[in-house]
């Protein structure tokens, strides 16, 4: 094979400009004096150190490919037989027959892929690269074909040239690999901070949802949150920090704590947004929040909230219509100067509510109203489980695992119970009107009906005196209207009293001479739990509850 024949031809340069090149002649040095003169003793030693360089047609290309770094082979024709290999690719994978067909005698490149490369060199007549393929000595390169032609007899050929990038493929392969334990590290810092188990509720049937956005590290501050408040209630919460990355999740970690903290003083939602929206900009004053704070009162059959710069919540009632809590809302945590406002949406029986992120429902390409309108659709036709709710919402936006945002989604159901399910969810209220008979006629109504509830006389017994001491302490320490409610769920028996006065109560030891002081220390040592809260209209409701054996639980389905 005459490898002058096959000789690669340098492309940007046609045949003039190499002729040019190679004739001395036309060669000029620059003039650098006006009168285009040299001064003698410069031009002498101009002419002295001067050495002649020869004209790139003048280089032996054999010779020059023989010493490049580079891996170089050519081969010619459609079955790219080899025409040359030089020393380095030698060197790299063994010395290869000239004149052997590239399938047979170049395997490595079989395995990499390039043999349908050169065929199209050959086709189209234009270079191709393959970047970073990892050869099978273990080490990486980029391959460049180049076309090349001969046109004294029309034949074809193609240049492979490949360069050593192992050092720049491993460097951007620990880099990748770094990014994916930054993100490993974030996203499981971000699911550290929110709820490992959801708390259920008697009354409801709660599933939630958090897919973190993207690929990069930099994960979303979005959260969500349920908090059983006792007495039966229950607070529902979903957040959205602003910004991504650690400090995100660290912010939206102290907001949840400071949450569930404030919940345990059973604050109306406004006021607990009130207090994080001061606590917001105590923690970090360039980050701001949403959120929505909602409380469930199985006995009121409503969702009171308060919403932060928030997106609305979505309630669709047990004939499928689908109602959007847009109002109250107030700015986002974090910005100051607003006093926030409660409202509240039906949650009847056989009722599903949906919270939700912005991520479900914002696209770049439309608007943020015509998303929230799909999630209405979508959710009018979602039946099932709370979690089969919540996956066909999140496939029903489009969500996919390169999603650019967080998505977090919270979906509530308080069914409707009929039958023997029905059996163990009762309520039961008397209306006192105080005085003397008061006690007397509280005691006779919560023995008559958790006797036909059929709960075991020690669970009887105490409810009854647990009723006895709560309206004891309502007559002595508030004012009407009073009210007694006995509720039984299939947990637990909650017993609540509620007056006209707003002084809660408080646990206190009382002196052994004190003819008062002792109802509320009686109620916390035989009760499971307690509580007081202030109630919306003014005055309070002082409750507590027992925990059920399984034997009432089945005595109540017979």
């Amino acid at each position: 094979m005459n490898f002058t024949r096959w000789s690669a031809r340098l492309p940007g340069i046609n045949g003039t400009q190499r002729r040019t090149a190679a004739r001395p002649d036309l060669a000029t040095v620059p003039d650098r004096r006006a009168d285009g003169t040299v001064p003698p003793a410069r031009a002498e030693q101009l002419t002295d150190e001067t050495v002649p360089v020869p004209a790139v047609d003048e280089l032996p290309a054999r010779e020059v490919l023989d010493r490049v770094p580079a891996l170089v082979a050519l081969v010619h024709g459609t079955d790219h037989r080899i025409a040359y290999v030089n020393d380095a690719y030698a060197a790299a994978f063994g010395v290869r027959p000239l004149g052997g067909p590239a399938r047979e005698a170049l395997p490595e490149l079989r395995e990499l892929g390039l043999l349908p490369l050169l065929d199209q060199v050959l086709r189209s007549g234009r270079p191709r690269t393959l970047k970073s393929r990892k050869a099978p000595d273990g080490r990486s390169y980029t391959f460049t074909c180049t076309p090349v032609t001969e046109p004294k007899d029309d034949g074809r050929g193609v240049l492979v040239f490949a360069t050593d990038v192992t050092d720049h493929a491993d460097a951007a392969e620990r880099l990748r690999a770094s990014e994916r334990r930054q993100r490993e590290t974030a996203v499981t810092l971000q699911r550290s901070l929110l709820p490992q188990v959801l708390e259920q509720p008697d009354d409801l049937r709660i599933a939630a949802t958090y897919r973190p956005g993207g690929t990069e590290a930099a994960v979303g501050g979005d959260w969500y949150d349920v908090i059983t408040l006792g007495g039966g209630r229950t607070a529902l919460v979903i957040g959205d920090v602003m910004g991504r990355g650690v400090r995100a999740a660290a912010v939206m970690g102290q907001l949840r704590t400071a949450v569930r903290a404030y919940a345990r003083m059973d604050l109306p939602p406004h006021e607990i947004l009130q207090l994080l929206d001061g606590l917001a900009a105590d923690i970090d004053a360039n980050q701001i929040a949403t959120c929505v704070y909602a409380v469930h009162d199985p006995n009121e059959g409503r969702l009171v909230y308060a919403s932060a710069g928030h997106l609305p919540i979505l309630v669709r009632d047990e004939n499928g219509t689908v109602l959007r809590a847009d109002e109250p809302t107030g700015p986002p945590l974090g910005t100051g100067g607003w006093v926030h406002a409660s409202g509240s949406v039906p949650l009847g029986p056989g009722s599903t509510a949906v919270l939700y992120t912005d991520g479900l429902v914002e696209r770049r390409d439309e608007d943020l109203d015509e998303g929230i309108a799909a999630l209405e659709r979508a959710l009018a036709g979602a039946t099932g489980f709370p979690q089969v709710v919540c996956d066909r919402l999140v496939r029903s936006a489009g969500v996919q695992a390169d999603h650019d945002d967080d998505v977090a989604v919270l979906v509530l159901q308080h069914p409707a119970r009929t039958g023997p399910d029905g059996e163990l969810f009762r309520n039961a209220a008397l209306e006192l009107l105080g005085g003397v008979e008061a006690a007397p006629r509280a005691r006779a109504f919560a023995s008559g009906v958790l006797a036909s509830w059929r709960f075991p006389p020690d669970l009887h017994d105490l409810g009854v005196l647990a009723a006895s001491e709560l309206v004891a302490n309502s007559l002595q320490h508030g004012t009407p209207p009073m009210r007694l409610r006995l509720r039984r769920t299939d947990r637990r028996l909650i017993v609540e009293v509620t007056d006209g006065d707003d002084h809660l109560p408080r646990r206190r030891r009382a002196d052994p001479g004190d003819e008062s002081g002792r109802g509320i220390a009686i109620i916390a040592t035989i009760a499971t739990n307690w509580g007081s809260r202030r109630t919306p209209g003014g005055g309070k409701a002082v409750w507590c509850e027992f925990t059920l054996p399984e034997t009432a639980g089945r005595r109540g389905q017979r």
